[in-house]
């Protein structure tokens, strides 16, 4: 059984571009890539390691929590299980989940799947037990052993599905993707109690004093930088198509893309060295590092807008306290 129409391509984050070919592939998802992106909140995180080593570029919190608001601000229902290969419990929840995969493929929706990075598993064959994967990188077909499934370099595991649809008000969809970026923008440890990756506005910092004291790994700081500038234009182009829904919206477009036209070309100029493991020119350097504390004072500002616009409208999601209490033992 193997879904042909389902493309990935690495663009966006790993997760963004496995959640858009599947998607768009089974009709639940319409619009570019920067639409789901932006929707999804995805576009708004923004992590990074001391030493700007790059799986801290999907290392942006536990994925559970991460993922599931993304999808459900979709208004697409969704189920997802993972752990550590290590647990005792592990291969019971292994078969579990090599059934549910099967089930969803046959229902013609393709899985999210941590190979790392995420990519797509589009198909299968019961008589080889094999998956077949994307990667979106190389477009030759993967292959997955029934055996080998959750098993890979890392010590944890991880898979997605998706089932059917609801219909958000888009003014409702725009309006919770801020709220989301809000979250993420003050929340500088997703990953306690390592405190050696940060996310949101300490984020920058961890990215401009890597780069100032020349304390971090070349194509690491490439991947960082470049994903960072990829998901910047990103929220800048969102933000343009949805801008009319929310009074003050069009602000904030401004202020990001004012940051995505200034970090572009910085960036862009670095790198071709950092990418083949070289040091950039001096120069060249210290010209990033000034652009990352404006831009930082740029997002700073676009949030403080977000957070406005968020103020004006009730948020019964993060105010009304369930009927068992937040923490009350069931």
């Amino acid at each position: 059984m193997i879904l042909n129409h389902i493309r990935m391509t690495r663009e966006s984050k790993s997760f963004t571009d496995a959640a858009y070919a599947i998607l768009t592939a089974a009709d639940r998802f319409e619009g570019p890539k920067f639409m789901l992106s932006g929707l999804s909140g995805m576009a708004f995180k923004f992590s990074v390691h001391r030493r700007l080593l790059p799986f801290s570029v999907t290392a942006y919190g536990q994925w559970g929590t991460e993922h599931s608001p993304a999808i459900d601000n979709l208004g697409i229902h969704t189920v997802y299980d993972g752990g550590r290969s290590r647990h005792a419990s592990s291969g019971s929840y292994q078969q579990d989940a090599i059934l549910w995969t099967k089930q969803s493929i046959d229902s013609g929706l393709g899985v999210i799947y941590w190979i790392p990075e995420f990519g797509v598993i589009y198909g299968y064959d019961d008589e080889a037990e094999v998956f077949y994967m994307q990667d979106g990188r190389n477009h030759a077909p993967q292959m997955l052993l029934y055996d080998n499934f959750g098993m890979n370099i890392t010590p944890y595991w991880y898979c997605r599905i998706f089932g059917k649809q609801v219909n958000i008000p888009p003014a409702d969809a725009v309006l919770e993707s801020l709220r989301l970026a809000l979250q993420d923008w003050n929340t500088p440890y997703k990953t306690l109690p390592d405190k050696d990756i940060a996310s949101g506005r300490l984020a920058y910092r961890y990215l401009h004093d890597a780069l100032v004291k020349r304390e971090y790994e070349p194509w690491g700081a490439g991947y960082s930088l470049d994903t960072y500038m990829h998901s910047r234009r990103e929220i800048s182009d969102y933000l343009q198509e949805v801008k009319t829904l929310l009074p003050g919206l069009a602000e904030v477009q401004q202020l990001y893309q004012e940051l995505s036209d200034r970090m572009s070309g910085e960036i862009t100029a670095v790198l071709p060295s950092l990418y083949g493991n070289r040091q950039p020119e001096e120069s060249k350097l210290t010209s990033l590092c000034t652009a990352l504390v404006q831009a930082q004072a740029l997002e700073e500002r676009a949030m403080a807008l977000c957070r406005l616009i968020s103020e004006r409208y009730p948020d019964r999601k993060r105010t009304l306290v369930p009927r068992w209490g937040a923490h009350t033992a069931r």
